[in-house]
């Protein structure tokens, strides 16, 4: 089997091969490829991936490439985490928003529209050539923010073998397991929403329901991402909630706090990026490795440690560190290989993916994709029936998912009126003149990458 990662020269490439890596034997995969179109991250960071692979699949071929068709020709599977002009412009995506008091957070603020402007074309260009070189019965695992945009974008324009993944809902039920000394094998959860927008209703642990006493424990809210949120709120919503969704329910929070910090969270993640790959490009990787690692897990700690500090006010108080051995945590590699293994096992397995709503959640059209629990197999994916749920959490999905579907729509077809209509009704900017102030800076701001807008 061959896996092939899209965006291999990313600074999370280490975390990928290390999923991979460890369950390579289990899974049959005999074959693993990052491609990178910018050759020294993927020499820096792709090169570090490469030595971990190697220290836990020495069997398993590993390949760097800057050539798409190499990397896709007869991929099983396709994950793709890209990052179009890179962490200047997505820098430049928030602070265009923020100039405005407008949210710019790059995948729930307007910020995501810029970046999905950038991200839906070359995403499409790399489909294109996954569905003619790639395995017949290809899957494509996309983690390319803004999730929610760009996986509805997909679909709507005909690629049906995408599947949106993201790591929050999954770290957010691993972090519950450990708070109840518990493993995360024993945790799972009932999940509706969009990306980044989404909502518990149940959680269950070694099949005991825990909602109401998780939502009820103080200790959640300190070693938690619960602890964006009162407690009051979530009693309120009857369900926990995503930690995106603080962006929502503290809008005028999360701005004030934003525009009073000296950085933007994408200006320290530009900065933290720039000097780790500053000092690893002059290291070596092959012959001094352990120090090339020295030097990432200072600099991704800084990341991790400030993870919407700026933001909310609240740091996460877990120390971060990198261990190749350590059992595997999960992330977004997690997500994909599970799916994998579910595929491969002949079972029924559930999992939270972003996937067409095919009448699970009552009130959003079949082909919206939503972030939902369902039920994966060798097959695909079924979304588990929702139903009816909370009228006010179904107002603000919908708010959203109406932004989606008229992003998707502007994109596809370049509409200035399309993208407008999109941004009035985004709950983040709620404005025509606002709208078109920012649709009309980010079409000047993308035009390297997205042209012909009209």
């Amino acid at each position: 089997m061959k896996i092939t990662v899209i965006g291999g020269g990313g600074v999370r490439s280490m975390f990928l091969a290390k999923s991979i890596a460890q369950k390579a034997e289990r899974l049959k995969i005999d074959e693993l490829c990052f491609m990178d179109n910018n050759s020294q991250k993927l020499k820096i960071y792709g090169g570090m991936a490469s030595h971990v692979a190697r220290l836990l699949c020495p069997e398993m071929k590993f390949t760097l490439t800057e050539n798409a068709v190499e990397a896709v020709k007869d991929a099983d599977y396709v994950i793709t985490t890209i990052r179009v002009g890179e962490d200047d412009m997505r820098a430049k995506d928030e602070r265009i928003a923020l100039n405005k008091g407008v949210l710019g957070q790059e995948t729930t603020g307007a910020a995501g529209f810029s970046f999905a402007m950038r991200s839906v074309p070359a995403l499409a260009e790399y489909c294109e050539l996954i569905k003619k070189y790639a395995k017949k019965n290809v899957k494509v695992f996309n983690f390319t923010n803004p999730a929610g945009v760009v996986s509805q974008t997909l679909r709507d324009m005909g690629y049906d073998f995408t599947y949106g993944i993201c790591d929050a809902p999954s770290g957010m039920l691993r972090s519950f397991a450990l708070l109840y000394g518990e493993s995360p094998d024993n945790i799972s959860g009932e999940v509706y929403g969009l990306n980044h927008l989404s909502y518990f209703k149940s959680i269950t642990l070694n099949g005991k329901e825990i909602t109401n006493d998780l939502i009820e424990n103080d200790e959640a809210y300190k070693k938690t991402d619960m602890r964006y949120f009162e407690k009051d709120l979530l009693r309120d919503r009857k369900a926990v909630l995503n930690e995106y969704l603080y962006y929502f329910y503290y809008r005028e929070k999360a701005v004030e706090n934003i525009l009073k910090a000296p950085q933007t969270r994408g200006e320290q993640i530009r900065d933290i990026n720039k000097n780790m790959t500053e000092e690893l490009s002059k290291m070596d990787i092959e012959n001094d490795f352990d120090g090339c690692l020295q030097v990432f897990n200072k600099w991704y700690g800084m990341r991790e440690g400030s993870y919407m500090a700026s933001e909310t006010g609240e740091k996460r108080t877990t120390p971060w560190h990198f261990d190749i051995y350590e059992e595997d945590d999960g992330g977004y590699a997690g997500v994909a290989l599970k799916f994998i293994e579910t595929a491969q096992s002949g079972k029924t397995g559930t999992m939270i993916m972003c996937i067409p709503n095919e009448g699970s959640i009552d009130g959003l059209l079949d082909d919206d994709v939503v972030e939902i629990t369902c039920d994966v197999d060798a097959n695909g994916c079924t979304p588990h029936k929702i139903g009816k749920v909370d009228e006010q959490n179904l107002e603000l999905i919908r708010r959203v998912k109406n932004y989606e579907r008229l992003a998707s729509k502007a994109i596809r077809e370049k509409s200035i009126s399309a993208a407008v209509q999109a941004l009035t009704l985004h709950p983040l900017v709620d404005s025509y003149s606002l709208a078109k102030e920012l649709v009309s800076e980010y079409v000047e701001h993308n035009k390297e990458y997205s042209k012909g807008w009209k």
